[in-house]
């Protein structure tokens, strides 16, 4: 991974004052031409007309009939000296007072929006669309498939957004002059349009994921299927096909038989009544798909795809001593994954391995539950766990010790305890192999770089940001804030740098400076 500096130099470009300067001085007097030889002219109009001298002795006289001259005011100068800077809020070293809320501050930020939803949405999944990957044009354009968690059973809902006209924030006018008018268009401030259809779901949605499909490949065509798994409250895990919806959603008038995408293709209850939250897709080609989920009483099942359908195998995988929070597929080997616990530990697996039993493992990763994993696209021996105490771990896969030996658990690479309450998600960023966004339950979420270090000549400056309570780490490049209780985050793999969160009934899309 390539080092980054901590600090970064940015140029502010001041006005200069304008300033205006008038002259005066008498007016100049003719000489005067005898006129004796030329005769007399007459003025047919008779008009009146006044003599330099009167023009000079109006202007200097304070007679009654004399003209009143403004007083020439000196030019005003615009001041040199920038703006203060305004307040940053930094969590766990400031406290808001009573009557104080927070307010972004826009200049950080490429795009931002928030959209409300009717239910809360615990977990969400980003769908690959036909519009092309690293998109940098504004608006931009996102779909997303959630589930809710509505008052009663029935009457929740697997759901497919659309969010379109997704503009650019809006900047003063100080800041969008050096942009030129060619990104006019894109820094309209509109709000944005949201478009849905939907699926009824008996039971509110624990989690959800959308099939994957290696990257830069386009949407299958509607002829052909794109599926995504639910994790329902009942322990039931359902896979329906939401191709012909998205189609719905982009060609106007397309219909289809609402009868039957409404009814999941495959439903998998190895689980019986045991509800739970892990679950990850695997492919290997558009034609072999495997599903991993994890319950509340410790059991992995594994469902693969056949020519005819799904196939749920029985035999569980059995490792852990409490409850399976999250699941993780190698990117790279594909009969290896990763798990973590309630247990405190880290497991790593082989489906081909004998007794359904972990290959190797880190049995006290974390002080308390290992709430969440993810494994890097790019490096692929990287892994980051996050926990119950608000820990976030990096760990090097190639020193944990394999099952049997004796040897202590591995350290992390890097570890972080910004976060004050729980870890409700974390992800490696799709392409940038030493970012990361992490949420927690104190309704933060956190844009790190592993690569960052932190000179000693920018120590006093980074001091000077911050409260000597509270130090910042220098892998720290943003904190958003604003959102209650944040369940899950993703990036958005076709849109560089865009991040998407739900917290209770709002989602929000961003974009900031710093990745």
């Amino acid at each position: 991974m390539s080092k980054r500096s901590a600090t970064e130099v940015s140029e502010i470009a001041s006005k200069s004052a304008r300033t205006g300067q008038s002259e005066t001085g008498p007016s100049s007097k003719h000489e005067d031409t005898n006129m004796d030889d030329m005769g007399e002219f007459e003025d047919a109009w008779e008009d009146e007309i006044e003599s330099d001298d009167e023009v000079v002795d109006a202007e200097a006289g304070d007679r009654e009939d004399g003209m009143d001259i403004d007083e020439v005011m000196p030019p005003i100068e615009e001041s040199e000296e920038p703006a203060p800077p305004p307040n940053v809020f930094i969590p766990g070293a400031h406290v808001l007072g009573k009557d104080e809320v927070l307010e972004a501050d826009d200049s950080v930020y490429i795009m931002r929006h928030s959209m409300n939803v009717p239910w809360p949405c615990l977990s969400f999944d980003v769908l690959r669309d036909q519009l092309g990957d690293e998109r940098q044009r504004y608006p931009a354009t996102a779909y997303i498939v959630t589930g809710t968690q509505a008052d009663l059973a029935n009457s929740n809902e697997v759901v497919l957004y659309k969010m379109s006209s997704l503009h650019k924030t809006q900047k003063d006018s100080d800041d969008s002059d050096s942009d030129g008018d060619d990104d006019d268009d894109d820094r309209l401030d509109e709000d944005p349009i949201l478009e849905y259809r939907s699926i009824p779901h008996l039971g509110g949605v624990n989690r959800i994921r959308a099939q994957p499909l290696p990257p830069s490949t386009p949407l299958p065509p509607v002829s052909h299927p794109y599926y995504v798994s639910s994790w329902a409250e009942t322990g039931k895990v359902h896979i329906f096909d939401v191709r012909p919806l998205i189609e719905s959603l982009d060609v106007p008038g397309y219909t289809y038989d609402k009868a039957r995408y409404k009814q999941p293709v495959f439903t998998i209850e190895s689980h019986g009544r045991a509800e739970g939250f892990a679950m990850d897709w695997a492919s290997s080609g558009t034609s072999s798909l495997r599903l991993l989920t994890g319950d509340i009483h410790s059991k992995i099942y594994l469902t693969t795809s056949t020519p005819t359908g799904f196939n749920a195998l029985s035999q569980p995988f059995l490792s852990h001593t409490s409850s399976v929070e999250d699941l993780q597929w190698s990117p790279s080997e594909p009969t290896v994954f990763a798990s973590c616990s309630a247990d405190c530990s880290i497991q790593i697996w082989d489906v081909r391995s004998k007794g359904r039993k972990s290959v190797a493992s880190i049995d006290s990763a974390h002080e308390s539950d290992v709430n969440v994993i993810s494994w890097n696209r790019v490096t692929n021996y990287l892994l980051l766990s996050g926990g119950d105490e608000g820990g976030v771990k990096a760990w090097d896969l190639r020193s944990v010790k394999k099952k049997g030996s004796n040897g202590p658990d591995p350290k992390p690479v890097a570890a972080f305890d910004w976060h004050k309450a729980p870890i409700t998600s974390i992800e490696w960023h799709p392409t940038e192999d030493s970012a990361f966004a992490a949420s927690g339950a104190d309704d933060q979420l956190t844009l790190w770089d592993l690569a960052v270090e932190q000179d000693d000549d920018e120590t006093g400056a980074m001091n000077n940001m911050q409260d000597e309570s509270r130090i910042v780490p220098p892998q720290l490049l943003f904190v958003h804030q604003g959102q209650q209780d944040i369940k899950e985050i993703h990036w958005h793999p076709q849109i560089p740098g865009t991040i998407i969160s739900t917290s209770r009934n709002i989602f929000d899309i961003f974009k900031t400076i710093s990745l």
